[in-house]
């Protein structure tokens, strides 16, 4: 079961302003799956009037059909659901499988930090606060599965949310000084003979937001 268009042309804020290459119902699977393809890349909540204007729709019908695809996941009984908050929609864990996917996180075949890990801490560590996106600028790659991974093991936080884009802010956590053996973050070891130059990392950082 699928939103359908109102019939005549849309105008006024909640159309896009111009409309894609292609449009969602050129791509097999249509609109939704045009929106099942953007939730899962996206590293933070996307607005309807975002996803209308990227995907060439209304607004009133992008909210129409995540709220269908939102039912048929509650009534599959899928492991995931199609989350709604203030600050939009998102694919998320459903609450009571946290445990199964805490246990996933913490096993011992992967009890050890990946690099993308260590990428993705070593850059909250030192760019705290900073927002999923800016992570995944600095790192160019989106990061939103390995911060989860960072959270789920008690290594980084939210603390708040950026003044500019609304989406939260990642701090690390008093366990992150543990088992670093770190009495405050001023005791992180100087990583400038290392790092790119600090333009490239505040441009990088600014492109995030």
């Amino acid at each position: 079961m699928t939103a359908t268009e109102p019939t005549g042309t849309a105008t006024g804020a909640s159309t896009a302003d111009t409309a894609p290459a292609r449009r969602a119902d050129d791509y097999e699977g249509g609109l939704r799956a045009c929106l099942e393809a953007v939730l899962m890349a996206a590293d933070e909540p996307q607005q309807e009037a975002d996803l209308a204007r990227v995907l060439g729709r209304s607004a009133a019908v992008i909210g129409e059909t995540l709220e269908l695809m939102r039912a048929d996941y509650d009534a599959e009984q899928r492991g995931f659901e199609l989350r709604r908050t203030a600050r939009g929609w998102q694919y998320a864990s459903r609450a009571e499988f946290e445990p199964v996917v805490a246990a996933f996180v913490t096993d011992g075949q992967t009890a050890r930090l990946s690099q993308a890990a260590m990428e993705a801490l070593a850059i909250i560590a030192y760019q705290q606060p900073v927002t999923r996106a800016q992570v995944a600028a600095i790192r160019g790659v989106n990061s939103d599965g390995v911060i989860r991974s960072l959270t789920v093991r008690g290594l980084v936080h939210e603390d708040g949310a950026d003044p500019e884009s609304r989406a939260a802010r990642l701090v690390t956590t008093e366990l992150f000084l543990d088992k670093m053996g770190l009495d405050s973050l001023a005791q992180l070891p100087e990583l400038a003979p290392f790092l790119p130059a600090a333009d490239a990392v505040a441009d990088a950082a600014a492109a995030g937001r």
